[in-house]
């Protein structure tokens, strides 16, 4: 599988997660997973280190992914996390009009505190496309929202139904667009961009009115 590396130093890689991929084994030990197809790719071309994720995606979700080059710099980059300062934003398709031009949705996700705010970039008949902005780093956090604002993410089949929407997609229309932090080990501004893959862009070709 080819897969975009959208930086690469001494001590990062950060790529270009395609949908439908899951990052880790899930507990059924799926054996191709992002992590075990970059390792594997690293180890043919005979380097020694190893990939470890230093934060997650779902299945479904596209976009841009850290990996750290060994357990010490993922656990740098875990740390920043921590102390958000590591800045995400999204690209998602709702369904519905979404009202608010901008705004903020702070439900809290299995009993702790999540913020996610969010920007309207443009609506379409049956769909908003917003740009996310995830304060916090809960599991599903962006999915769970959306449908407690009642416009869950077009393609979504975990947290609504998909028989209740006219309008379907192939997979979950979420993709991680772009990520900045300071570099724990140069302490050089690193932003991150991976561009909205083709499914997505045909999807919104398909529904341009």
């Amino acid at each position: 599988m080819n897969i975009s590396v959208l930086y690469e130093d001494d001590w990062l890689m950060i790529v270009d997660k395609p949908s439908g991929l899951l990052v880790i084994p899930t507990p059924k030990k799926e054996s191709r997973t992002l992590v075990s197809i970059l390792n594997q790719d690293a180890k043919d071309k005979g380097f020694s280190y190893q990939l470890h994720p230093c934060h997650r995606l779902d299945r479904e979700t596209s976009g841009v992914i850290i990996f750290a080059k060994g357990k010490s710099m993922q656990q740098k980059i875990m740390e920043l996390f921590k102390k958000r300062q590591v800045t995400k934003s999204y690209l998602a398709f709702a369904q519905g009009s979404v009202s608010q031009d901008n705004g903020q949705i702070t439900a809290p996700i299995e009993g702790e505190y999540a913020l996610t705010r969010y920007r309207v970039r443009e609506r379409r008949k049956d769909f908003t496309i917003v740009e996310v902005f995830p304060g916090t780093g809960r599991t599903n956090q962006i999915r769970i929202h959306f449908r407690q604002l009642d416009h869950p993410l077009v393609g979504e089949t975990r947290f609504a139904f998909r028989k209740d929407y006219a309008l379907k997609a192939k997979r979950l229309c979420l993709h991680a667009q772009d990520v900045e932090f300071l570099h724990p080990m140069t302490g050089k501004n690193i932003r991150i961009k991976a561009s909205l893959p083709q499914d997505l862009e045909k999807f919104l070709t398909l529904h341009q009115n």
